[in-house]
């Protein structure tokens, strides 16, 4: 991509995604990920009323007065972007591609968080970690993140979201609110996100073209597996192939928001041609 095409494409996704953050999402962004814990902020002497269990116990034997500790909600949070680079992504057959919308989201996530003074990293992943940008603040930094959401090209093909969460666990020491955009064709995740869950605020963001969830009936068709690179031809026309497809489909569905479900995990499911203003919102407010 040229550098004059790049910086258009930049400039482009910062007018939209910015203008919608800061019409649409900032408030509720600020109100659903906000104040996730506290953080000690001094010793003050013990006033009637206060809660005992808040007594620091050491600065009352020191002075021979009871103290206690005040804790204040923290009001900056780190915000990770799980970014799956994977094949599978390149591919959309209606508006445009899952890679297009996650990039786009991903930007509107961005430009939420600094205006909320929050700091905002990302992790791009295929079956492995392709790039880890340190979470910063400021504009500059989120347009450095949306350069390279469109023009990341990753070394390998295939999914492998356990492996993010393994890196966000060890790199990220303090807890995070963690945004995952993938369509989450994997299913060898679940142990990683048992532990991830305990540190971290984990949000899944679920991308997909509706020509995934069935088959058309138009005769033979070739396909290729964008990360194994396999090919086969199906006859679409036959009735029983196009009802596998449609049942692993289902049970893909099942079985990812099974494991959401179990873990308490926060999410939505996106297509390539819905406007995503409103499952967004409706994120937001969930508690």
């Amino acid at each position: 991509m040229e550098t004059t095409e790049l910086l258009k494409k930049v400039r482009k996704i910062e007018i939209k995604t910015k203008g919608l953050s800061q019409q649409i999402f900032s408030g509720q962004y600020h109100s659903a990920f906000k104040g996730r814990g506290m953080a000690f902020s001094e010793v003050r002497e013990y006033a009637y009323g206060d809660d005992v269990r808040s007594i620091d116990w050491n600065v009352t034997a020191r002075f021979n007065h009871p103290y206690i500790k005040v804790f204040e909600e923290e009001r900056e949070l780190t915000v990770m972007l799980l970014i799956d680079a994977s094949s599978s992504n390149l591919f959309g057959t209606r508006k445009q591609f899952k890679q297009d919308l996650i990039t786009e989201i991903s930007a509107v996530l961005a430009f939420s968080a600094i205006q909320n003074n929050d700091k905002v990293g990302v992790i791009f992943f295929s079956d492995q970690v392709e790039k880890y940008i340190p979470p910063k603040k400021g504009r500059t930094h989120i347009l450095r993140i949306i350069r390279e959401l469109l023009t990341m090209n990753p070394v390998n093909k295939q999914t492998n979201i356990g492996e993010a969460m393994r890196f966000l666990n060890n790199v990220i020491k303090k807890r995070c609110t963690a945004f995952v955009l993938s369509d989450f064709f994997d299913n060898d995740y679940e142990h990683s996100l048992k532990i991830v869950k305990k540190k971290h605020d984990v949000v899944a963001l679920r991308v997909y073209d509706e020509r995934e969830t069935e088959l058309p009936n138009v005769g033979l068709m070739r396909v290729i597996d964008q990360e194994t690179n396999q090919e086969k031809t199906i006859d679409t026309s036959v009735r029983k192939n196009r009802e596998i497809y449609r049942n692993w489909w289902t049970n893909h569905e099942k079985q990812t928001d099974d494991v959401f479900k179990k873990f308490a995990i926060r999410s939505t499911k996106i297509k390539t041609d819905e406007d995503y203003v409103r499952p967004l919102t409706k994120l937001f407010q969930k508690k």
